[in-house]
């Protein structure tokens, strides 16, 4: 009897013999007692009574998948006999089960360098019914574009694996829909969050927004000599970076509250008549394990200042001129020298 079969049904059983005549051989019929099940007789145009099993209620497959009665046949003898019949009903099965997953949500975390395929996780579906209406196929649902060509789903195992590289930097999580459909076409959804754990893969990055350069060499302590932003598009300790420079110089690096850096003169004065520039090496180092760094190399130029008089190269001359000297006569020759540059070095004599 098929679980979907509406109450009410008949069946017909199988007629008992007696070979007695008379009363002897009328027969009467019962039937175990069972709420799903009763006993109905119908008369046969012969006087003799069929009996029929009658459903009294839905059958439930899932619930019980068969049952056990006897049917007992007592004639009207003195004294009576009787014959019994096993009835065994098997219940046939219909697709009224959708699969069921065990857990409507999973969650799963995944390194951005995890190798494309590696288990993502397994999702599992199960289906009350039996035979082919309890065989179950999975598959992605809708999902966006981007999401399905990272992901693979096996279609008898429901093993999730990754496909394509992650990278945390262009998508930190990914929603899955997974479909279990069985034999008979039911449907069952649950979704996978598949969270991107962030590695330290990316170098700093420096990006030049200003430079002064040359910078006059009496420019005071405090002057702005670069405006620079130092960038790590990774989270957390990966993403926090910390400058220094290198190279003997007289400047130093202060943070700035958006993540730029401003490299400022120092205490020291620049001299442009001890070093004309300087070569620095900026150093962006993040806060992951391993460390990583990024380097830009920057010259500061010093501009020359009038801040040097010229000097004789003798501060006193003697010279023995004679009487009868004519006139027009060099007498002597001074010679003075500027260390400064251009017209700033250039002497004149008077």
């Amino acid at each position: 009897i098929g679980e979907w079969t509406p109450p009410g049904i008949h069946f017909p059983l199988e007629m008992a013999q007696d070979a007695d005549s008379g009363s002897n051989s009328l027969l009467s019929y019962q039937l175990t007692r069972h709420p799903s099940f009763s006993l109905a007789l119908k008369e046969s145009p012969d006087g003799s009574q069929q009996p029929e099993l009658v459903l009294q209620g839905a059958l439930d497959r899932e619930e019980q998948s068969s049952f056990e009665l006897v049917l007992t046949a007592v004639d009207d003898g003195d004294p009576a006999r009787s014959g019994t019949i096993k009835i065994r009903i098997n219940v046939t099965d219909a697709n009224d089960n959708p699969p069921v997953f065990t857990h409507d949500r999973y969650h799963v975390r995944l390194r951005e360098d995890t190798p494309p395929g590696s288990v993502v996780m397994n999702v599992s579906a199960s289906d009350a019914d039996a035979g082919k209406n309890a065989h179950i196929t999975y598959g992605f649902g809708k999902m966006p574009p981007k999401v399905l060509p990272k992901f693979m789903v096996d279609a008898e195992s429901g093993l999730i694996t990754l496909k394509e590289p992650l990278d945390f930097e262009d998508t930190q999580s990914y929603t899955l829909l997974i479909e279990a459909k069985d034999g008979g076409g039911l449907l069952a959804h649950c979704k996978v969050d598949v969270e991107v754990l962030d590695v330290n893969d990316n170098v700093p990055e420096i990006t030049m927004l200003s430079m002064s350069s040359p910078v006059p060499e009496d420019a005071p302590v405090g002057t702005v000599v670069a405006l620079l932003n130092v960038n790590d598009p990774d989270s957390d300790e990966n993403g926090q970076v910390s400058c220094e420079l290198s190279g003997e110089a007289p400047l130093s690096i202060v943070a700035s509250p958006g993540g730029s850096y401003k490299v400022m003169v120092l205490a020291k004065a620049l001299d442009r008549e001890e070093a004309a520039f300087h070569d620095l090496v900026l150093t962006a180092s993040d806060g992951g394990d391993p460390v990583r760094t990024g380097t830009a190399r920057i010259r500061v130029t010093v501009l020359d200042a009038n801040d040097n008089v010229p000097v004789f190269s003798q501060a006193e001359y003697t010279v023995r001129v004679p009487e009868d000297v004519p006139v027009g006569s060099t007498l002597v020759t001074v010679t003075a020298t500027d260390a400064d540059e251009s017209s700033y070095g250039h002497v004149k004599y008077s």
